[in-house]
C-alpha cells in the first residue's frame, strides 16, 4: 500500500474498514436496523474507495470553487475540502455508461438510504437481500480491479451475508408495517425503471442456487454448493427453475397473500410513476381496470365471468375463490405485467384493434 499516495492510501483503509463494519451490523442476530446500517455504511465504504481511486490517479476528488469569489481552487464546508458524495464519483468514474448494473446497484441504495435510514423498517431486509450482496460482492471485485487481490475482503469473509428463507414480498413487509410503503414503492419503482439485462445481472443483485450436498466427494468438501445462475446455459435455468417449482410449490390459498384487480391496477400505476392517457377526451389512469381485463384475456390467465369451469386459471398469476365467486391475482402476476409492460408496444398492441372496454 505504500507505493499509493497517503490520501490514497487514507481513503482505501476507511473503505475497507466501512465494508467490514458494515458486514459485520448486518450479521450480528440481534441487530433489526440490519439493512439500515449496512446501507449506510457501505456508502462510506464505497465513497472512500472511489476516492482512493482518484487519489491514486491524481485526480483530487473535490468539488470547485468559483476563482472569482475564493482564493482557493476548491469549495470548503467547515475549513475542509468538499468531497465528492457518491453520486458524483459514480458520474466521474463511469461516465456515459449509464446502464452498468454495478453502477445501477449502487443508484438503488442512494436514495433508498435516505428513505430508511431514520426509520425501523426490518421487513424490508430480505426483500433487497440481493441488491445488498452484490453490493458487497462488487465492492470486493473493485478493489482486486484498482488496487490487486491482496487488498480484497475475501479473506476476512467466509460467508459475507447471513441469509435466511422468507417467502415476504414488498405487499407483505407493507401489510405488517405501513411505514414501510414509501421505502416499498420507491423499491417496486426503481426495480421497474431499469432494464431486464440490468435486472438479470447478478452485478445488480446477487442470484444463486444454495443446494445441499448430500453426497460429498471428499471429507473436506463444502456441506453447501453456489450454483451461480448467471453462469447456466438456458437448459441449466430451466432445469433449475423446475427443481424449484417442485421443491418449493405450495397449494394456494385464496386470499394469503394475493391481491384483487383493483390492487393489482395500483401497483402496476405506481411502478410507471402514474402515468396519465387521454381517451374520449377524458383522463385517466394510464394503467386502469380496463386495461387489466384485456390483460388477463390476452394472457389467458382466467377464465371469462360467465364461464362453467371459472376455476381453470392459471394459478401462477390467478385464484378463483369460490366463496366470494370472485378472482384473486398474485404477486408474481404483478411483477409480469412490470415487466410486459416495459415494453410501450406491448401497450399499444393491447388495444390496438377496439375501443378501451369500460372499467
Amino acid at each position: 500500500m505504500n507505493r499509493f499516495p497517503r490520501a490514497a492510501r487514507d481513503a482505501l483503509q476507511k473503505a475497507r474498514d466501512a465494508a467490514l463494519l458494515a458486514v459485520e451490523v448486518y450479521n450480528k442476530p440481534a441487530v433489526t436496523f440490519k439493512s439500515g446500517g449496512y446501507i449506510t455504511l457501505m456508502i462510506i465504504a464505497w465513497t472512500a474507495l472511489f476516492h482512493a481511486i482518484f487519489f491514486r490517479c491524481g485526480v483530487e476528488p473535490y468539488y470547485r470553487s468559483d476563482r472569482r469569489k475564493q482564493k482557493s481552487p476548491y469549495l470548503r464546508v467547515d475549513g475542509d475540502y468538499k468531497h465528492w458524495e457518491l453520486t458524483e464519483c459514480l458520474k466521474q468514474y463511469y461516465g456515459d455508461d449509464t446502464g452498468n448494473p454495478v453502477r445501477k446497484n449502487l443508484e438503488f441504495f442512494i436514495p433508498l438510504r435516505n428513505k430508511i435510514e431514520h426509520r425501523s423498517l426490518p421487513e424490508i431486509d430480505p426483500l433487497i437481500f440481493g441488491e445488498c450482496q452484490a453490493m458487497l460482492l462488487n465492492f470486493d471485485a473493485m478493489l482486486a480491479k484498482e488496487f490487486g487481490s491482496r487488498y480484497c475482503l475475501r479473506q476476512s469473509l467466509s460467508f459475507a451475508l447471513q441469509m435466511y428463507p422468507s417467502s415476504s414480498n414488498l405487499a407483505e413487509a407493507v401489510r405488517r408495517n405501513p411505514a414501510a410503503r414509501d421505502a416499498a414503492d420507491f423499491i417496486e419503482k426503481y426495480r421497474s425503471s431499469i432494464s431486464a439485462d440490468v435486472f438479470q445481472s447478478s452485478q445488480y443483485a446477487f442470484k444463486a442456487f444454495l443446494i445441499q450436498v448430500a453426497n460429498h466427494k471428499s471429507k473436506d468438501a463444502l456441506a453447501i454448493q453456489f450454483i451461480h445462475y448467471d453462469k447456466l446455459s438456458e437448459e441449466e435455468k430451466e432445469q433449475f427453475q423446475a427443481f424449484i417449482a417442485v421443491k418449493y410449490k405450495q397449494v394456494p390459498v385464496a386470499n394469503l397473500d394475493n391481491l384483487r384487480a383493483k390492487d393489482v391496477v395500483r401497483r402496476v400505476q405506481q411502478a410507471f410513476g402514474d402515468p396519465k392517457i387521454t381517451r374520449n377526451g377524458k383522463q385517466r389512469d394510464k394503467f386502469n381496470l380496463a386495461w387489466h381485463t384485456r390483460c388477463w384475456q390476452r394472457y389467458k390467465v382466467r377464465p371469462d365471468s360467465k364461464s362453467s369451469n371459472p376455476e381453470m386459471t392459471n394459478s401462477k398469476y390467478c385464484i378463483y375463490d369460490k366463496a366470494h365467486s370472485d378472482y384473486v391475482y398474485t404477486e408474481a402476476w404483478v411483477q409480469f405485467l412490470i415487466e410486459k409492460f416495459k415494453d410501450e408496444k406491448e401497450y399499444e398492441a393491447l388495444f390496438a384493434k377496439t375501443a378501451e372496454s369500460p372499467a
